[in-house]
């Protein structure tokens, strides 16, 4: 075998010698079968201490990190001992070779580090934040998008990145909601299951791959009253139907690593919650990859109150499965004492080393540690390519939900006289990347203010600021509403500002923040047409700005391609279908609302006089509905559906069934669907959601085209938990939904039979 090139020189790889075997043996074993994996993994077992079995799990910080409180980055001489397993923040090619040659060619096993990072929508070139990939609908856009983002990471040196993060969230106060598909068990399995095969790709360890980690393990989303790192408490009924499905189904696509949550779960620290990651995890799903902790996670359960030192710490979460400690150090400071003492058993601990190296192994740095970093050069030709670039632009345009299109101000035409664009986040670059951008740069970013100019020269472009996103300062109004007054129409800029979601960044209050209303009601006033093109990174409550104003598009944060991307949409030359992965409230106190909501026993009805009866489940100020539902999304063009149809009238309990429907462009231009469709099991031995979405097809059709689509509705999305929380089909009616929301009217209904 040839000799691994790599920047410091050529030669016997030290952690061969650990097992009695030469490069070329390694070689042939990572070309091998399980068995010869398993030969090498407990041959390097074998001969480490305690110490260098803790080493294998602890995972320091790098001096790349930047996701958590500042920590003490681990020394090289930590590596030269075997005391580090992987690392947290170290990028770049260049510095993961270093660093990896410290660990191959001067410890005593030679055992490869992985690096692991924070690539979660992009990492140069950065594409929508991901509630707003879940808003394509689209599962292969998604897959690609992260298939980019783990070619242009692996490029740079990093092996593993901490993501899908699969978190069901149904209060929007979160700011983790921005970070997942929002509201959906469905939805967000079909996306966990499409991001885990982006980034990891056909198999582990080729080219451009990264060993992904399906997040946080589980019910992080359902943190009291939407307050980052709070407790959740549920019945054992909503984990398994709504917070658990994402995450079987990043297991079923071959997800590598699972994290922890930080949260506790009825009275349980997930970091020391056996029950759920050893036991549904690891024994009834049959996961046998890496858990790794959060930041610090292990250190917290001393705050949590159930551990009451760090060395009792380390024993609970070893014990309940969590492989690799993250920031905390606590294993490989307390561990080899721990065993010795006998408060710990070396084969629990032994159990986890086999993962991490399994882990490496699957990679591929057993038979090249330097397979990722040795071409300094693939990073330059790598990222922000052309291609990539255009795959940011076209992901982002799926991504823009069309929520209000009164009158059919848009699509605009490029004839339009002069456009005022007005608002703080008309021209803020950091602000299209959203949080959690990896390596992205805000340089990299097109704003609006720069797309609109692209598309319609400068000449005719004004921009005044008017406010910032933040703050009670209006001296900026003057200037926005003498903009708007010399304008033809106005488009505002207006939302969250990036760092107002994601981790840390709950918020008790989702209306637009500081003074921008009262920027709508200034700019409104000059008569002018109006159209509000909304970013942020959660769903917030727009009643105000839809009473306001006629149009109104929701952005997200939509990557360093918006503004392009924005242009696009407003003029036409893309036809905007995403559809919201989250419903948005009309205030505040209907939180949490969402659309798979179970029945109550006085659900909302009308009296005979038309007015909604009293003593029902409902709000005297503000009504059950939402402002926008789930799934909502408009169009330029219509579409017509035509009755759905199933196959059979009955069919058995192990049966499936299949629905098609026929949708029709009635409209004048080309443009996508998103047909989805929904279930409700109307009679059961307990009460379920009044639907559920269980199938969906974003299709693109000419006008006039008619497409007939069919769907499969199998055993399992029939299935639910009864009432000893067994997984059944009951014999009953089944009703089915279809349609352009969770709002969906026309239906088909099907009998299973009992066996």
């Amino acid at each position: 075998m040839k000799d691994t090139k790599h920047p410091f020189g050529k030669g016997r790889l030290r952690l061969v010698a650990a097992v009695g075997l030469v490069v070329s043996g390694i070689a042939a074993a990572q070309s091998g079968s399980t068995s010869e994996e398993d030969r090498l993994v407990e041959g390097l077992l074998a001969k480490m201490t305690l110490e260098e079995k803790f080493g294998q799990l602890n995972q320091p910080p790098g001096p790349d990190n930047n996701t958590g409180p500042q920590a003490e980055a681990a020394g090289l001489d930590q590596v030269r001992k075997g005391r580090v397993g992987s690392y947290l923040g170290v990028t770049g090619a260049g510095r993961t070779c270093q660093y990896q040659h410290v660990a191959v060619e001067e410890s005593r096993l030679g055992i490869p580090l992985l690096f692991g990072y924070d690539v979660i929508h992009g990492y140069r070139t950065i594409f929508p934040q991901s509630l707003g990939e879940a808003a394509t609908f689209d599962p292969a856009a998604v897959e690609h998008a992260a298939r980019i983002a783990a070619v242009e990471a692996s490029a740079d040196g990093v092996h593993w990145t901490y993501a899908p993060m699969v978190d069901v969230a149904r209060d929007p106060r979160w700011g983790r909601i921005s970070e997942g598909s929002g509201e959906d068990p469905y939805l967000g399995s079909v996306l966990a299951a499409a991001r885990v095969r982006g980034f990891q790709g056909e198999k582990l360890g080729e080219d451009g791959t990264l060993l992904a980690t399906a997040k946080h393990f589980v019910a992080y989303g359902a943190a009291e009253a939407g307050r980052d790192y709070n407790i959740a408490d549920m019945s054992e009924r909503t984990l398994r139907e709504v917070y658990l499905p994402p995450f079987k189904a990043a297991v079923d696509a071959g997800v590598g690593s699972v994290m922890a949550s930080f949260n506790e779960l009825n009275g349980v620290p997930m970091h020391a919650n056996a029950a759920l990651i050893d036991g549904v995890l690891r024994k009834q799903w049959g996961f046998d990859g890496v858990v790794v902790s959060d930041y610090t996670g292990i250190w917290e359960l001393t705050k949590h109150g159930v551990a009451a030192d760090e060395s009792a710490a380390g024993v609970l979460g070893l014990k309940a499965g969590v492989d690799i400690d993250m920031v905390s150090d606590i294993y490989r400071r307390f561990g080899p004492k721990l065993v010795r003492d006998g408060r710990l058993d070396e084969k629990l601990v032994d159990e986890s080393v086999r993962r991490v190296l399994r882990a490496k192994y699957r990679m591929g740095l057993f038979a090249d540690p330097y397979r990722f970093c040795a071409d300094t050069t693939r990073a330059k030709t790598r990222m922000l390519t052309p291609e990539h670039r255009q795959a940011a632009r076209d992901v982002a345009r799926e991504s823009l939900v069309l929520l209000k299109n009164d009158g059919g101000v848009l699509p605009l035409s490029k004839d339009v006289g002069k456009v005022a664009v007005i608002g703080p986040l008309a021209d803020s670059r950091a602000d299209m990347l959203g949080n959690w951008a990896g390596a992205g740069r805000p340089q990299d970013a097109v704003t609006p203010l720069q797309g609109l100019r692209e598309a319609l020269g400068e000449a005719r472009v004004l921009h005044a600021k008017g406010a910032g996103v933040n703050g009670d300062d209006e001296s900026g109004f003057d200037a926005a509403v003498a903009a708007a007054k010399q304008a033809d129409v106005v488009l505002l800029f207006i939302g969250e500002s990036g760092d107002m979601s994601g981790e840390a960044s709950s918020r008790s209050s989702i209306d637009l923040p500081g003074v921008q209303q009262e920027l709508v009601e200034a700019v409104k006033a000059t008569g002018k047409p109006v159209v509000a093109v909304v970013f942020s990174g959660r769903p917030l409550t727009l009643q105000p700005l839809h009473d306001a104003v006629p149009a109104i598009v929701e952005a997200w944060f939509p990557g360093i391609e918006g503004g392009h991307a924005i242009a696009d949409v407003l003029f036409g030359d893309y036809n905007p279908a995403g559809r919201l992965p989250a419903t948005f409230p009309r205030n505040l106190g209907q939180v949490p609302i969402y659309h798979a909501h179970r029945n109550t026993g006085r659900p909302t009805r009308l009296n005979p006089d038309g007015k909604i009866e009293k003593y029902t489940s409902r709000y005297l100020d503000v009504d059950n509905s939402p402002l926008y539902p789930f799934g909502h999304g408009l169009s330029y063009t219509t579409f017509r559906y035509g009755a759905p149809k199933v196959k059979k009238a009955k069919i058995a309990a192990g049966e499936s069934q299949q629905v098609e429907v026929t949708v029709t462009n009635t409209g004048k231009r080309e443009g996508d669907e998103v047909v989805q469709l929904y279930l409700r099991d109307d009679v059961a031995s307990v009460t379920r959601p009044v639907r559920e979405l269980r199938g969906f097809r974003r299709v693109h059709l000419k006008p006039g085209e008619s497409r007939v689509l069919s769907f499969e509705l199998k055993p399992d999305d029939l299935a639910f938990y009864d009432a000893k929380l067994q997984r059944v089909v009951e014999p009953g009616t089944f009703t089915v939904f279809v349609g352009g929301s969770s709002e969906a009217k026309l239906q088909a209904t099907f009998e299973v039979k009992a066996q």
